[in-house]
């Protein structure tokens, strides 16, 4: 389980996206969050490098996978061993299961297809600032059909007994996730904000010791948390 952080006040990130389009679009959610203190835009990984080998600390890199010069897995790499404060979120339109594989291998943090909602692709930043790993839930979904099909020993006969419990409105925010609803819709669900749901998030995660969102919807489907 890792230590989760609260969500920090400010945060520095390098967007690193080829195309002016996708980059600006990332950049305006970002400063309509406020949460983001310094926003740097490059167009290749060198770029992102230079960044850091010339001592500009960044708390994350957002990352295209297909980054011209230097693709997105060598620049993960590079990263790890110029900086290991800075952790790296993977943002691309390459949802093969080996490209994840590849990216976390190397030591991504995150890994988010451009297809997500302008709430996850928040969501993922600050999770994975706050000490986390995340997958997107288009991902997270199919990679938990596989994981159900391939049953844990560890968790295959759960039993509904931890050493925590979950209130009844965590119980009722875990289902809403497991049906894909995105944050902003479950907060409109239950008549709360956003950001309430965003720190249930990052409870249930904590509390079950979860990863990503596919290992705790596993989790609690097979501890019969929700059907």
């Amino acid at each position: 389980m890792y230590a989760y952080k609260p969500y920090p006040a400010m945060i520095s990130i390098i967007l690193a996206e080829g195309s002016n389009i996708v980059r600006a679009g990332v950049r305006s959610l970002l400063e309509r969050d406020g949460g983001f203190n310094q926003i740097i835009e490059v167009t290749t990984g060198l770029e992102v490098l230079s960044h850091i080998k010339g001592g500009k600390a960044v708390d994350i890199v957002f990352t295209d996978m297909n980054m011209p010069g230097l693709g997105g897995i060598e620049l993960v790499e590079k990263l790890k061993l110029a900086s290991r404060q800075t952790r790296v979120i993977i943002f691309t339109s390459f949802d093969n299961e080996k490209y994840i594989k590849q990216a976390f291998e190397a030591g991504a943090c995150g890994y988010l297809l451009k297809s997500a909602s302008s709430d996850e692709l928040v969501f993922s930043i600050k999770h994975v600032h706050g000490g986390g790993h995340y997958v997107c839930s288009d991902l997270a979904l199919r990679l938990l059909d596989k994981l159900m099909r391939t049953p844990d020993a560890a968790l295959a006969d759960g039993d509904g007994t931890f050493d925590f419990e979950l209130n009844s409105k965590e119980v009722e925010i875990l289902a809403l996730i497991s049906e894909g609803f995105t944050n902003q819709e479950i907060a409109d669900k239950i008549f709360t904000s956003k950001r309430t749901i965003e720190g249930h998030r990052q409870t249930l995660l904590a509390k079950t010791g979860s990863r990503n969102m596919a290992s705790l919807i596993k989790f609690a489907v097979l501890n019969k948390l929700i059907r």
